[in-house]
């Protein structure tokens, strides 16, 4: 054959042959043919980059760029979804904090109570309604939770009151924040803090990390405050209160809620709320039957008044419980209680002179944290004020592994020096995108209460992006009840200090941050706080499609419209689970 060819096609024949065999085959072949290919405007939360176009193939992403890269992957039997001009695409969002778990657990055993309901609606209306329920049900308990303190605090019910109303049920009725609640007496004597005849085993701080408030007869009041409220809680007949089916049907309407939101990534702060492992069950089962469509992170709560060896080994257990969305990998504890409430950990102290409730040690955290991440466990803990907070850091440093990603829940305050800290470290933080309520009234109450600029000077945000640290965002639902929950609206509080259906002055402008941090925060900072960010979290090439049509561009609209974008669709691993 060569002495057929001529000198020009015999090089140009071998020319051809040598390229070939230096080119990869596989880029001779067609893309694979895709299951959905969508356009349009994309944020991928990876560095801010905006693309046009992305093809999905059995639940992951095979290409992200433009249109007519996309265009090789479109074949007979492949969706194309063209949302350009109608919003943002963007991945889909995760709650790096929250309760939704025990908050539709107890509309589902209990009673609900409404931000603006008052002392007097509560005793006449929500109580006795709440008994009548129990009694009808025949319930062993009677439960709620939701109540206000502000609103509560100039008259609160006693216990007396509580027991002229029920006095055969245990009642507990938690507040907003589940850091206070209001007992009956025959609660306070099946946890050992009165007996029948009156007489009181238990007063003020004799249970670790809480209060137990005390009236002018020298008797328990029947309020209680941060440990103490957990501690009584502890000795209601949990598991006959909450069952492993009743759980497994509050993981459906949990998620409906979070996929409704956009949200397809949430770690739950209080996954031991019945003090039992029902939750752990339950979203086990529901994983494993293909009904779940998010990822849930839980964490095993470890209260100061506890046997700590015993519940270290308990939180380790849990991970048996793991699934590929389901991961029981961390510890959650209270440091200190809530800054506004006069609970925060902070320094210096209060105006009155006191300086909060503070739950554990440094030496404490410190072991806690140690043993923790030596078996795998990562650290969750609740801090707000900055000593509380500078506390924590001292721990993770001091005890923990850089590799384990502990994290810091909240952080009202924090001493200049503890940002570097945290980065140096990778030290974690999940913020509320808070300022929820923080009206002008509420400013003029915390002046009152707090030192210096503390009273101004909430929760920052800006500080932990201008510091390195990597930090993801949280709604904390249902505490500060009646807040937005969903990631537009808190987005948009974050972008403008003020809560869009309040209104008031602007909260600490200097610690105000960008769409795309808020994006950011919201998406793939959210998947590594849990682990996720090789799978999850931002729109790449071999992730899971994990994804969101939003109904308005909220890189681009007036800010404070932001509230009123909308998840058109939600997408988990490729397929709708969502859509108005």
């Amino acid at each position: 054959m060569l002495k057929d060819l001529t000198r020009r096609e015999f090089v140009k024949t071998a020319s051809m042959a040598a390229l070939a065999m230096a080119i990869p085959t596989e880029l001779f072949a067609s893309p694979v043919k895709a299951d959905l290919v969508v356009y349009g405007k994309i944020f991928t939360s990876e560095n801010n980059k905006i693309v046009e176009a992305f093809a999905v193939k059995d639940g992951k992403f095979v290409y992200v760029g433009d249109k007519r890269g996309a265009k090789a992957f479109i074949g007979s039997n492949t969706e194309v979804i063209d949302h350009s001009g109608k919003g943002l695409v963007m991945p889909s969002c995760g709650n790096g904090h929250a309760h939704y778990l025990s908050a539709f657990a107890v509309s589902s055993i209990g009673t609900l109570i409404g931000f603006d309901d008052d002392v007097n609606k509560f005793m006449t209306e929500i109580v006795p309604n709440s008994v009548k329920k129990a009694r009808e049900t025949g319930a062993k308990v009677v439960y709620g939770m939701g109540w206000e303190y502000q609103t509560f605090k100039n008259n609160l019910p006693t216990r007396q009151q509580l027991d002229a109303i029920c006095s055969d049920i245990p009642m507990f009725f938690a507040d907003e924040e589940n850091h206070k609640s209001l007992v009956n007496t025959l609660l306070l004597v099946r946890a050992g803090v009165m007996d029948e005849n009156g007489k009181v085993l238990k007063k003020s701080d004799d249970i670790r990390g809480g209060e137990i408030v005390m009236g002018e007869d020298g008797t328990p009041t029947g309020f209680l405050k941060e440990q103490a409220a957990t501690y009584v809680r502890s000795f209601l007949d949990n598991d006959s209160l909450f069952t492993v089916d009743a759980a497994k049907a509050v993981l459906t309407k949990v998620q409906d809620k979070m996929l409704s939101e956009g949200y397809t990534m949430y770690l739950d702060g209080y996954s031991t709320y019945f003090f039992n492992d029902v939750y752990y069950q339950a979203a086990q089962q529901f994983d494993k039957s293909g009904d779940m469509n998010f990822v849930l992170g839980f964490t095993y709560e470890i209260d100061s008044w506890m046997n700590l060896d015993e519940k270290l080994a308990k939180a380790a257990d849990a991970k048996k419980f793991n699934t590929s969305q389901v991961k029981a990998n961390w510890i959650k504890l209270f440091m200190d209680g809530t800054v506004e409430s006069g609970t925060g950990f902070i320094d210096p102290v209060y105006l009155d002179g006191h300086q909060g409730i503070v739950n554990w040690t440094e030496e404490e955290i410190t072991e806690i944290t140690r043993k923790a991440n030596a078996s795998g466990v990562t650290m969750h803990i609740h801090a707000l004020g900055n000593a509380g907070v500078n506390r924590v850091v001292n721990a993770y440093i001091n005890g923990g592994k850089a590799e384990m990603r502990n994290t810091i829940v909240h952080l009202r305050n924090v001493n200049e020096p503890d940002y570097k800290r945290m980065a140096d470290n990778n030290i974690y933080v999940t913020s509320g995108m808070l300022w929820h309520h923080n009206t002008d009234a509420t400013r003029d109450y915390l002046s009152k209460i707090l030192p210096r600029n503390m009273a101004y000077e909430g929760y920052p945000m800006k500080s932990f992006f201008d510091n390195g640290i990597p930090v993801s965002f949280h709604t904390d639902f249902p505490a500060l009840s009646n807040s937005p929950d969903d990631p537009f609206g808190i987005m948009e509080i974050a972008l403008t200090g003020v809560c869009y259906f309040e209104g008031g002055k602007p909260w600490w402008t200097q610690e105000l941050i960008t769409r795309e941090q808020a994006l950011t925060g919201l998406t793939i900072n959210c998947a590594k706080q849990m682990f996720l960010e090789n799978e999850r979290g931002s729109i790449k090439n071999g992730k899971y499609a994990d994804f969101l049509l939003v109904n308005k561009d909220v890189l681009t609209c007036p800010v404070k419209e932001i509230h009123d974008a909308k998840p058109a669709a939600t997408y988990f691993e490729g397929k709708k689970v969502f859509s108005m």
